[in-house]
């Protein structure tokens, strides 16, 4: 698998801590050129067929059909792609003109949108710092839709002010994944600095977990399933990609930003073209383990535990299966919709030093 990491954004979102760019036809034509000398130096790290693909950002919808087409030879060239079953590409949806969903039916190659529509109330679109507005988010899924995509993710944000609700989606029949977010405040960002003065008020934790369970049961009831903590999908509509994430398989991330893992090893790209890396301990490998399998509904399979690992991590697990946040079924440690909103916490107290 390999994500591609396109740093770059029309404007930062209030909320937003990645690393981003401004985006200039001189920074996108010299990042391709960048990417493209990476891939072809790092090839040799990916020798079996590659199966997903990932566009993340940033936003990778800012990326001109021309550049989009060059990334696409120079993947073709370097890997195999002959088993690849998705390609996704995130995308805002002002850019998802009629003109642009052309240009990628035409490409051939992405099979899978995700659309970062975050809310469907104006007034907190402004206050998050979109540049789209609700009937444009509305309008982007309906005509991905109408040029022949049937693979569509939307994201929403939720906890972004008391009593909000996310129902009544008009579009929900057009589309078959969705992700949603608590909306974090992360140190640095312009959210942090609105709420630390007042000026943005957010709901507190009891009304957070009131507006995820209430998300939860509404998806339930339009035939999504949940399948990790923040994932919902249509039989057999998963993410192909973030799924193999969570079940810790190797991947090759590119571009500034990206991080990659070959099984044992972990490596981050940083912005002026180095990169840094960790060998990770069997304790390191564990945790990691424990961590992405408790946000899936899936859950943490025994098999997959060190025998060193096990009666400690039984002991552990006990008081979360008798208050019923865990449940041991089929040789798999499976959280309930409740132990869901604890993963981390859960994960966190199962963690070896």
């Amino acid at each position: 698998m390999i994500y591609i990491h396109v740093p770059f954004c029309h404007r930062k979102c209030t909320y937003c801590a990645f690393y981003s760019v401004r985006s200039s036809e001189s920074g996108v034509r010299n990042y391709v050129d960048a990417l493209i000398e990476e891939m072809r130096q790092r090839c040799r790290e990916q020798n079996h067929p590659i199966k997903t693909i990932y566009f993340g950002g940033g936003t990778p919808s800012i990326l001109p059909l021309s550049e989009l087409e060059r990334i696409v030879e120079a993947l073709q060239e370097c890997f195999d792609l002959s088993q690849v079953e998705e390609v996704t590409l995130e995308a805002n949806p002002e850019d998802l003109t009629l003109e642009y969903l052309q240009g990628l039916k035409d490409l051939q190659f992405v099979n899978r949108l995700s659309i970062g529509i975050q809310s469907l109330d104006d007034e907190v679109l402004r206050l998050i710092g979109r540049r789209h507005t609700a009937r444009q988010a509305v309008e982007a899924v309906e005509n991905a839709h109408k040029f022949g995509f049937q693979n569509i993710s939307v994201d929403f944000i939720y906890g972004i002010r008391p009593a909000e609700t996310i129902d009544q989606i008009e579009f929900l029949s057009l589309i078959n994944h969705v992700s949603a977010y608590a909306l974090t405040v992360e140190a640095g960002t312009a959210l942090a600095v609105q709420v630390e003065q007042g000026r943005v008020v957010l709901p507190d934790e009891d009304e957070v977990v009131r507006q995820y369970e209430a998300l939860c049961e509404y998806l339930a009831k339009k035939g999504f399933e949940q399948y990790e903590v923040s994932n919902f999908s249509r039989p057999a509509f998963a993410s192909k990609h973030n799924s193999r994430y969570w079940n810790r398989t190797p991947y090759l991330g590119l571009g500034p930003g990206a991080h990659s893992f070959d099984g044992s090893r972990r490596r981050w790209n940083k912005p002026d073209g180095s990169f840094e890396e960790e060998t990770l301990t069997p304790d390191d490998a564990f945790n990691e383990l424990v961590m992405t399998s408790l946000r899936t509904t899936r859950g943490l399979d025994v098999c997959l535990v060190p025998e060193a690992y096990k009666k400690r991590l039984r002991q552990k697990m006990q008081p979360y299966i008798d208050c019923g946040w865990i449940s041991l079924r089929e040789g798999f440690y499976r959280p309930s919709r409740e132990g869901l909103l604890h993963a981390d916490g859960m994960a966190a107290s199962l963690f070896l030093a």
